[in-house]
């Protein structure tokens, strides 16, 4: 693999925030023993897959890493919870620059078709029934995923509010103590419970959802196209385009990396 798509897939810059966070490897003695491949080949190898959607045996020889390295390593970074840890690190860093805008936060989801089914899959509402995921997504006011999650396609969008909000990381500020609160969140009428309302109040973040039967949806859409944009740049990393993983844990993997890279690309546009 030329070093320029290796440079384009995990610049320096990403590079150095998830080196110190990569867990130290032990390599499985065989024989006298065997050399570790390079972490950050593995990682880039891992981000191409995201990227390009490639399955894991179509992986090209030329990135130095084998099939099943690059898999086993996949799958114990996933199990030490590396990809939080990036994710919270990139988000820290655009914390940090005073690059997340916390005056309002917009919750959407969206279903994806599960090829092989496997855990948190379940009949799509909205593809004929057949086996999928939902990915739930919340956002800064611009669109930075600010925390993501997974569920089977025939749960309520309503169920994944609650986690998305726990799940937002205290983030860096560019002055003062960490901050994981925003003013206000917005969603569409999906999430319109009264018990939700109440929830998000009692968080001490204020509230604004549309109400059924009551509300036009285009007055929220003039905040919820951020979300939909977001989700939209998700699915452009193509392994979330359809999930191939059967293990819940692994595609919700490639989505929260998804969501660090997608953080990254605003930090590196700040840079420049």
């Amino acid at each position: 693999m030329t070093d320029a798509l290796s440079q384009r897939l995990v610049p320096d810059e990403l590079w150095a925030l998830v080196a110190p966070l990569v867990p130290q490897f032990t390599p499985r003695r065989q024989g006298g023993g065997t050399t570790p491949v390079d972490d950050r080949a593995v990682f880039t190898a891992i981000v191409f897959v995201l990227t390009s959607g490639c399955a894991w045996r179509h992986l090209p020889p030329s990135f130095g890493v084998t099939v099943p390295t690059a898999h086993r390593r996949f799958t114990e970074w996933t199990k030490a919870g590396l990809w939080p840890r990036v994710h919270r690190a990139v988000l820290d860093e655009l914390g940090g620059q005073g690059l997340i805008d916390w005056s309002r936060v917009v919750v959407d989801a969206a279903a994806v078709r599960a090829k092989k089914g496997g855990s948190l899959t379940g009949p799509s509402p909205v593809d004929r029934g057949k086996p999928g995921s939902k990915i739930h997504a919340l956002s800064d006011r611009a669109g930075l995923p600010l925390s993501v999650a997974v569920s089977a396609a025939n749960t309520n969008d309503a169920y994944g509010l609650k986690p998305l909000v726990r799940a937002i990381p205290a983030v860096k500020s560019r002055r003062g103590p960490r901050r994981r609160k925003p003013a206000k969140l917005h969603a569409d009428k999906a999430y319109d419970i009264k018990e939700l309302r109440a929830w998000v109040r009692e968080q001490g973040i204020a509230v604004r959802i549309a109400r059924k039967d009551t509300e036009s949806s285009a007055r929220l859409g003039r905040h919820r196209w951020v979300i939909e944009r977001t989700i939209a740049w998700l699915f452009g990393y193509r392994r979330l385009a359809m999930r191939y993983e059967r293990k819940a844990n692994h595609f919700c993997a490639f989505l929260t990396l998804a969501a660090a890279l997608t953080c990254f690309k605003r930090l590196a546009k700040a840079a420049t």
